[in-house]
């Protein structure tokens, strides 16, 4: 898919007062400035890469997200889509439960559905600025200042919707944790012959790794691991697969069977899941952003665009003057906790269960004689439609 989004930064757009601007254009990023754009509001956006392009990321999303985006301009119903509704888990010994998903959900490449939403973004007004970096934000006397790659940015508003890591984090002071674990998360397209209604997750030492159908009938298989099991195969990704991942024998098979589409795996390294602050020296942030969500606080994707949503609906009161920004910014801190911080703190929770080999092969033995227990926890990460 191609488009042709990018602005290169006129004299008008950098001396424009933009209503809102964006730090990043991810899932949260673009359904915000979406949603800003149909309500008449100025809205600039900065991404570092150029669309369309591939992310290291699980592809399933929960149905929570299908009317939102349906509303926003994206037409999942008539894509074909694969509709998933079973989950697959196995332990690193290769003992495995299968449940029912009550709620569900559909696949879809990033790289499709990124370039769809900045495609639309485009179309709706927003100004998209593809390869452009964001180097620090400023506050004062109550506009930002956004300097960028290009130029500098005025706007009355600024989310981040940066990511995980980010140099901006260090820019705006947000804390790190010096005892955190970092991560490496290796991401495929391949085909392989699967059923298209489930979604496995398999657990292997220090880590796990997901699979699921999206378009054009192809699997995303992605895996996050310890870095340290990286270090142990002489940062060898193929080697570690061979020797951690393929312990598992789900793993094994569907490593041997599949045929990869990419010359070479996608991954990122240096990956934290670290509470962080919501809002940042006046900065709305959004999806992973805000939270830095672990992928077993149930669907990641969802909750990004969720996130934006509950934004949308604070902005347009206060950019009609009827909230101040002290009452936008706690407001947006309380929908956040009520809605998110009990599935991150359950999902962290799990992932610490998970990829503990001698724990998980227990753990998967006793949830397989206890449904009851295992459907309550998969409830427990997922959220209901907005």
């Amino acid at each position: 898919m191609e488009n042709n989004t990018s602005h290169q930064g006129s004299t008008n757009e950098q001396e424009q007062l933009f209503d809102c601007a964006i730090a990043g254009g991810g899932l949260a990023g673009l359904t915000l400035a979406i949603q800003l754009a149909n309500a008449g509001r100025s809205v600039v956006l900065f991404e570092k890469e150029k669309y369309p392009f591939h992310k290291v990321c699980g592809e399933y999303i929960s149905m929570e997200s299908f009317d939102f985006l349906e509303r926003i301009g994206i037409p999942i119903s008539t894509m074909n889509l694969p509709i998933i509704n079973e989950v697959v888990i196995s332990s690193p010994n290769g003992n495995s439960i299968t449940r029912k998903l009550d709620l569900g959900g559909f696949g879809i490449s990033r790289f499709t559905l990124d370039a769809m939403l900045a495609e639309l973004a485009n179309k709706k007004g927003v100004v998209l600025m593809e390869e452009t970096k964001v180097l620090d934000i400023h506050f004062n006397h109550d506009l930002f200042s956004i300097e960028t790659t290009r130029n500098v940015y005025k706007a009355r508003m600024v989310c981040g919707a940066f990511g995980k890591h980010s140099l901006l984090d260090k820019k705006l002071e947000r804390k790190k944790s010096v005892l955190s674990k970092n991560y490496l998360a290796v991401k495929y397209h391949v085909k392989l012959d699967l059923q298209d209604n489930i979604i496995q997750l398999h657990n292997f030492k220090d880590g796990y790794c997901g699979i699921s159908k999206v378009e054009d009938n192809k699997y995303c298989i992605c895996y996050l691991t310890n870095s340290q099991n990286l270090r142990d195969n002489a940062n060898d990704i193929k080697k570690m697969e061979q020797n951690v991942l393929m312990k598992n024998p789900f793993l094994k098979k569907y490593f041997n069977d599949a045929i990869f589409l990419y010359n070479e795996p996608l991954a990122i390294s240096q990956i934290t899941f670290n509470e962080k602050t919501t809002i940042q020296k006046h900065v709305l942030m959004i999806g992973d952003a805000a939270g830095n969500i672990a992928p077993l606080c149930g669907n990641g994707m969802s909750m990004a665009m969720h996130s934006s949503y509950i934004v949308f609906q604070l902005l347009q009161k206060y950019f009609d003057r009827t909230i101040s920004r002290e009452q936008l910014e706690l407001q947006y801190q309380n929908h956040w906790n009520n809605l998110f911080s009990s599935r991150i703190r359950t999902g962290r929770h799990i992932q610490m269960l998970f990829g503990k080999e001698v724990l998980t092969n227990f753990s998967i033995a006793l949830l397989k004689k206890m449904p009851l227990l295992t459907n309550k926890l998969i409830n427990s990460t997922h959220g209901v439609n907005f």
